[in-house]
């Protein structure tokens, strides 16, 4: 009797053979379209400065010296802009193939799983990437335009009656690295329902625990944006915390979907 090809033990070679194509195929279309940004880099650098843009012409409108300035980003030296749009091109080369990217990472683990879980590779292919993009989505439309309006509004004058001048001009360095962290961040975080819908599968925790865990969830959620946010407006931190809490509540609606829910015993006659 043939044993499918999918229920064959594989051994730690060809697991580690396995995980070396599927990164090399991960890391193909990361190049070919790292290569395809590098044609937009302006375009792309622009489209990540308008948040920015935005803040510096709210801070300084009506003052006559810095109102007609546009916001600069230095570069330090004759390195700074091959490095710095070098580092725009892959950072969006990831976002673009992220459907690749959680694609080759079910095809890895798709082996250990059982006929009913493989079946859902389609929707967790476009839900994990509709999430990741909504999480980019959240960090360049809400946190960005919070963040760099309470950044701003610190500087000027230090004191009502102090001459020092608190000013800022950032580096084209410095300014890439918060901006495509903080987008990688917002998107890997907005992959919570997945982590947690894995957790269910795996039985570390029930759709009763989460439901539980609720109360919990929405106190730790309101403390994680009253810290993570960038400013002391209420408005702010109720926005990180109410999509912490919908990431949350979205979990437990997913975990109906993926586990079945068993059927209750029938009363003793």
């Amino acid at each position: 009797m043939s044993i499918a090809p999918e229920e064959r033990k594989m051994s730690i070679w060809d697991h580690i053979s396995e995980l070396r194509n599927r990164l090399m195929k991960i890391g193909a279309s990361v190049l070919i379209a790292a290569l395809v940004a590098w044609n937009y880099r302006e375009k792309l650098l622009h489209w990540l400065t308008v948040p920015y843009e935005r803040a510096w012409i709210e801070r300084y409108r009506g003052i006559p010296i810095l109102e007609n300035l546009p916001p600069e980003l230095q570069t330090l030296s004759p390195t700074d802009p091959i490095s710095g749009y070098f580092q725009l091109s892959i950072i969006t080369a990831i976002v673009v193939t992220i459907p690749v990217i959680f694609y080759q990472l079910w095809a890895f683990i798709s082996p250990g799983l059982y006929a009913r879980e493989r079946r859902f590779i389609v929707p967790f292919v476009v839900f994990s990437s509709t999430l990741f993009l909504s999480g980019v989505a959240f960090g360049y439309y809400v946190f960005f335009p919070f963040f760099f309006k309470f950044s701003f509004s610190l500087l000027g004058r230090v004191g009502d009656e102090g001459t020092a001048v608190l000013t800022q001009k950032a580096t084209l360095s410095e300014y890439l690295d918060f901006t495509t962290r903080a987008l990688l961040a917002m998107g890997f975080t907005f992959e919570l329902p997945i982590l947690i819908t894995f957790l269910v599968i795996a039985g570390f925790v029930t759709r009763r625990q989460l439901i539980r865990f609720s109360r919990w969830a929405i106190i730790i959620s309101l403390i994680i944006g009253a810290i993570v946010s960038p400013g002391p407006d209420v408005m702010s931190q109720l926005i990180i915390s109410g999509a912490i809490i919908a990431l949350y509540f979205l979990s437990i609606v997913l975990s109906f979907f993926v586990v079945p829910r068993k059927r209750e015993p029938k009363p003793a006659q």
